[in-house]
This record gives C-alpha cells, sequence and structure tokens, in this order.
C-alpha cells in the first residue's frame, strides 16, 4: 500500500484547497448527490460530506480503500459510503449530481481520467450534472539549462572520472536515457524567457467525451541565442468557473512535478530561427501510459537543421 504517495496528497494544501472551494462552489446543501472517483484516503468524500452533500458514493479499486472505510467510520461520516471497486466495473451505479476525480499525474492523464469520466458522464452522472473538474491544457516550454542534460549524460563521463583516458563506450545505455520522459521539478529560469513563453500543446474537454490518445504540436521563433536541452510539460485544469489548478513552474507549487523530455543532441538555436516539439501519448489501464516526442530545429527560411525523434519505448526498461 502506498501510504506514503497518499500522505504527500494529503500534505498538498494548494490542491486541497483548490478540490474544497470547486466542491463548495457545486454543492447545494441538503441536496447534492457526489460520486468521489478514486478517492483514495477518502478526503475529497470527506470534503463533499461537510459541505452538506446529501450522500457520497466513493469509489477506490486500490488496497488504500480499506483505510478510506476505517476514515470514514471514525470521522462518523454517515451520508458517505465506500465501494470497494472501479467506477467502470459498476453495473447500474447511482446517478450524482456532482462527479469529482483528482486521478491527475506528472503527466495528467497517466491514471487514466479521461477513460474513467467518459464512463462517469455516460452512467454516473445525472444529466447536466457537474463534473471536476471540466478541462485539462498541457503545456510545453523549451528548457535552456544544462542542469538535467548534465545528469543524463553521466554516462559519457566515467572513464574520465576513473582517470582512463580511453573511457568506456556506453552510448547504448545513453541512447536509453534520451528516450525517457523524467518527473522534474523545473526552475521557472530554467525555460525560455522564463516560462512566460509556454505553448498550449493540448486541450481536453472532459465533459465531451474525448479520446485517450493525444497529440499536439508547439513552436517557438527564438529572439536571441539558446541552447536547449530538452522540453518541460505542465498541465492546468479547470475545476469550475474562474478556479484552476496548475503544475506550471510559475504557480503556487504542490506534490506533482513537471515532465522533463530531454533531445539526444542539444540544438544551438540562433535568432530568428525556430524550435519545435511534438509530443504523443496514449493511456489505459491495460496498457499504462506511452510517450513519444520529436523535437525539429529549422532555419529562417523554414528548412529542417535537426530532427529528433525519441520514443519511450525505446528508453524504459519494467
Amino acid at each position: 500500500m502506498r501510504i506514503e504517495y497518499h500522505r504527500t496528497l494529503i500534505a498538498d494544501h494548494v490542491r486541497n484547497a483548490a478540490f474544497y472551494a470547486a466542491l463548495k462552489a457545486a454543492i447545494v446543501p441538503g441536496q447534492s448527490i457526489v460520486a468521489d472517483i478514486g478517492t483514495g484516503t477518502g478526503l475529497l468524500g470527506l470534503m463533499a460530506a461537510k459541505l452538506g452533500a446529501k450522500r457520497v458514493y466513493m469509489y477506490e479499486t486500490g488496497a488504500i480503500g480499506a483505510v478510506a472505510e476505517r476514515i470514514v467510520k471514525a470521522n462518523k461520516a454517515r451520508t458517505c459510503e465506500l465501494i470497494a471497486g472501479h467506477s467502470t466495473d459498476m453495473i447500474d451505479p447511482p446517478r450524482a449530481d456532482i462527479v469529482v476525480s483528482e486521478t491527475l499525474g506528472n503527466y495528467a492523464f497517466e491514471e487514466n481520467i479521461i477513460a474513467t469520466v467518459n464512463d462517469a458522464v455516460t452512467r454516473h452522472l445525472k444529466p447536466g450534472g457537474t463534473i471536476i473538474p471540466k478541462s485539462v491544457t498541457q503545456f510545453a516550454a523549451p528548457v535552456i539549462s544544462d542542469r538535467i542534460h548534465a545528469e543524463l549524460s553521466a554516462w559519457d563521463n566515467v572513464g574520465a572520472s576513473l582517470g582512463i583516458a580511453d573511457g568506456f563506450d556506453l552510448s547504448v545505455a545513453r541512447a536509453m536515457s534520451a528516450n525517457n520522459a523524467y518527473v522534474r521539478w523545473i526552475e521557472a529560469g530554467e525555460l525560455l524567457d522564463g516560462g512566460r513563453s509556454a505553448v498550449a500543446w493540448d486541450a481536453v474537454d472532459l465533459g465531451a467525451k474525448p479520446s485517450s490518445n493525444r497529440k499536439g504540436e508547439a513552436h517557438w521563433t527564438i529572439g536571441r541565442p539558446v541552447t536547449v536541452y530538452g522540453f518541460a510539460t505542465w498541465w492546468t485544469a479547470q475545476l469550475s468557473a474562474g478556479l484552476a489548478i496548475s503544475t506550471s513552474p510559475l504557480a503556487p507549487r504542490t506534490h506533482w512535478e513537471q515532465l522533463y523530455f530531454p533531445v539526444a543532441s542539444p540544438m544551438a538555436i540562433a535568432p530568428g530561427q525556430r524550435v519545435s516539439v511534438a509530443l504523443r501519448s496514449r493511456s489505459s489501464e491495460e496498457g499504462g501510459t506511452h510517450l513519444a516526442w520529436t523535437a525539429t530545429h529549422e532555419d529562417v527560411t523554414g528548412r529542417k537543421l535537426a530532427r529528433q525523434a525519441h520514443d519511450l519505448d525505446k528508453g524504459y526498461l519494467p
């Protein structure tokens, strides 16, 4: 049981306050029925109960559900009902006025929130009901700091560190490192323009039954000489009207971090030239999350100077 992971969720006051505010805005005391899908230790369900929800159905498929059941009893939350299982497996589930699902990862969709909410909209939510979160937008920005690149280049330096002149050829393993995505906290100053030129490469309306397969591109025309070592991605989730939570380096820090997508060879970009990244993902309960990304460097006329394609299948070892 990943109790330490759940402690980090409980300790994330930015996350907790945002979801509490979204639930408060949606719940009509004494009337609203809430479905908390992926309840974990049950915090969001307990919030809903405290805010006066008439009934709260709490779905949890993991072992942490046994902890949530005891927590519900300890809090005498009689309006809460813990259901051990995945919401998608329920036959004829009770309908809710509000569906809340905080099943977001460092990569937004790695916990399959899209498929979960698609099913919830069809079978759990009353017509005209409320979904929390409502939408998710993904952003990307070039990383111009060599900090993480230097970390991933350790393969190149083993011989020198031992005083062996001709060193060792570890390029096979180095190539695998370049085909992995990394969960890292990236400072705004490590990004192009301090992260202010970040581009939205994907936008998902969770109420519109979107595909779990995502793809998009982001482009930047460079105004000063920079070297691009990779790309950082993050997301912003719209919880309700006027209320969002973000994993951006420019936003209040949460337990989530950014993802770093490296390039195998750093790209030196001159003023007026363009760098771009195309990202693709597919996520499912059965297959996990697959990620691929392609970086392109173009001159001022649009001629391709470099193209580097990366794929998690070439890097990840279970």
